[in-house]
C-alpha cells in the first residue's frame, strides 16, 4: 500500500520541479459508457492516482506551489445520500481534507467559479493537454477571458507547460513501495498463469482458460486484469494482440498466454507459452528454446549503464542465431540483423516500461538517445518467435507455431530481479508441472 505521506513526497517533488507562481491542474479519469445507462468499471487517471491516491470520478486536482492558504486543492463531488444509495459512497470535501490530506476542497460545481481565480496571476500553468477534450476547452476559455483583460489589470498565465514531460519522468523511477506492489501483482499473475498451465487439455475453450486466469486474479486480491488477456491457441497465437479467446484448444498445439493482473493500481505482464496436451513435439520445442535464450539472455544486459535497448539487441541476436541455427534463414548473422530479416518471424520491440499503466510512461530517449536504465526502473523482457500460415518460404512444419516468454525485470544497484520468477519457463520444468498435478480447487 502506497501511505500518504509517499503520496505528499511526491506532490512536494513535483512542485518543486515546478517553482513558486505555478499551477498544475490535474483531473481525474471520466467515466466510460458501456452500453445506455450503464457504464464499465471505472478506473482512475493513473497520473492523478499517483500524485493522490483518491478513486472517485468527476475530480480535479490542483497544486499551488508557495500558496499561504495551501498548496494542495481538489475539486470533487458533494456527499449527496440520495445519489450515494444508489451509486455508492463520496468522500466529499469534508472526507477529501481528512483521509487524502488536502487543504482546501471543493464542490465539483464550483469549479467555474474558483479555479479561474485560483490560476490568475500564476506565471506557468501545467496541464496536459490532449487527454479530457471538453476541459482543454475550460482552460483556454479561462485563459483568454484573462488575456481579454490584460488592460483592466487581469495578469494572465505567461506560459503553458505539458505536465506529463516532468510527472512522467517521477512514475519511470519506482519507490520500494512501488515495486512491492509490482511483485505482488507480479506473484499473483504468476499463480495464475501456474494455475493455467494444471488445467488446460484438448478440447478446452481459450475462454475456459481466461476465466480461470480471471478467477485466480479476483481470488488473490487483485479485481481486474491489467490488460485484456491473450489467450491464443495454434496459430491464433500468430496475431500479436488476439483477444477473442473462443477457439477450441487443439491436441498437439501450443497456447500462448499474454495475461496479467493489476494490484492496488499497479501492472504486470507475464507470458508463457506451453503445449495444450502436456508435451513439446519436437519442432515446438526446437523453436521454443531460441525464444528462452533470447529471453534469459536479454534478462542479463537489463541493467544500470545499460541502454534500455540493450535487452532488444540481445535478443534479435540470439533469435537470428536461433533461426539460422533452425533453418528457417540463411545467411551471415550480422547481416541478418543487420537487414531486419527477423521481422517476418519476430516484430515488435523486446519490452515496455511498466508500472501504473501496463505500458507505462516515460520518455525511451533523452537527447535522441536511448535511455539509461537505472535503479527503480521496471521493464518488461519479453521476445518471441511468430511463425504465421503460408509464410513464403517457411517450411509447413512451422506453421501456426507462436511463442512469447515475458517477464517483469526491475532494475537493481547493481543488476536486476526478475518480478514473475515464480511461473516456470523452461520447457521441462512447464511438462513436469502439467503433468504433476491437481489444478487449484475452486
Amino acid at each position: 500500500m502506497i501511505s500518504r505521506a509517499e503520496f505528499a513526497r511526491r506532490r512536494r517533488a513535483l512542485m518543486d520541479l515546478m517553482g513558486n507562481n505555478s499551477i498544475a491542474i490535474l483531473p481525474s479519469a471520466d467515466e466510460c459508457v458501456r452500453s445506455r445507462d450503464t457504464h464499465f468499471a471505472f478506473r482512475q487517471d493513473s497520473d492523478f492516482y499517483y500524485l493522490t491516491g483518491f478513486l472517485e470520478p468527476d475530480a480535479v486536482l490542483v497544486l499551488l506551489p508557495g500558496r499561504e492558504h495551501g498548496e494542495y486543492v481538489i475539486f470533487c463531488r458533494e456527499k449527496d445520500p440520495k445519489m450515494e444509495t444508489w451509486h455508492g459512497r463520496r468522500e466529499g470535501q469534508a472526507g477529501v481534507k481528512k483521509n487524502f490530506g488536502c487543504n482546501d476542497a471543493f464542490p465539483i460545481d464550483d469549479i467555474d467559479e474558483i479555479l479561474p481565480g485560483l490560476m490568475e496571476g500564476r506565471e506557468r500553468i501545467y496541464y496536459e493537454f490532449g487527454n479530457h477534450a471538453d476541459f482543454d476547452t475550460q482552460i483556454m476559455s479561462w485563459i483568454n477571458t484573462f488575456r481579454a483583460m490584460v488592460k483592466k489589470g487581469a495578469y494572465p498565465p505567461g506560459e503553458l507547460i505539458d505536465l506529463s514531460h516532468i510527472l512522467h519522468d517521477m512514475r519511470l523511477i519506482k519507490s520500494p513501495a512501488e515495486i512491492a506492489l509490482m511483485k505482488q501483482a507480479a506473484e499473483i499473475s504468476a499463480q495464475a498463469h501456474i494455475a493455467a498451465m494444471k488445467i488446460c487439455k484438448p478440447g478446452m475453450n481459450e475462454l475456459r482458460i481466461e476465466s480461470e486466469l480471471k478467477y485466480q486474479f479476483a481470488n488473490r486480491g487483485a479485481r481486474h486484469e491489467a490488460y485484456s488477456s491473450i489467450v491464443a491457441g495454434g496459430e491464433n497465437a500468430c496475431i500479436l494482440h488476439y483477444v477473442e479467446n473462443n477457439a477450441e484448444l487443439n491436441k498437439g498445439e501450443l497456447l500462448l498466454i499474454d495475461a496479467g493482473a493489476e494490484y492496488q493500481g499497479y501492472a504486470a505482464d507475464i507470458s508463457r507459452t506451453f503445449p495444450i496436451s502436456g508435451k513439446y513435439s519436437a519442432t515446438q520445442r526446437a523453436a521454443y528454446e531460441v525464444v528462452l535464450k533470447a529471453n534469459i539472455e536479454a534478462i542479463k544486459v537489463a541493467k544500470p549503464g545499460n541502454p534500455w535497448t540493450a535487452p532488444h539487441d540481445k535478443a534479435v541476436a540470439v533469435l537470428t542465431q536461433g533461426l539460422v541455427d533452425l533453418g528457417i534463414l540463411k545467411g551471415d548473422v550480422a547481416a541478418l540483423v543487420e537487414s531486419e530479416a527477423y521481422k517476418t518471424f519476430y516484430m515488435h520491440k523486446t519490452g515496455h516500461w511498466i508500472g501504473l499503466d501496463v505500458h507505462d510512461v516515460g520518455d525511451y530517449l533523452q537527447d535522441r538517445e536511448p535511455r539509461i536504465l537505472a535503479e527503480g526502473m521496471v521493464l518488461t523482457v519479453e521476445p518471441g518467435l511468430y511463425f504465421a500460415p503460408k509464410t513464403k518460404g517457411l517450411d509447413k512444419k512451422w506453421w501456426g507455431i507462436g511463442i512469447r516468454i515475458e517477464d517483469d525485470v526491475v532494475i537493481t544497484a547493481k543488476g536486476n530481479k526478475v518480478l514473475t520468477h515464480s511461473v516456470p519457463k523452461h520447457p521441462d520444468k512447464i511438462e513436469l508441472l502439467m503433468a504433476s498435478g491437481k489444478p487449484a480447487k475452486h
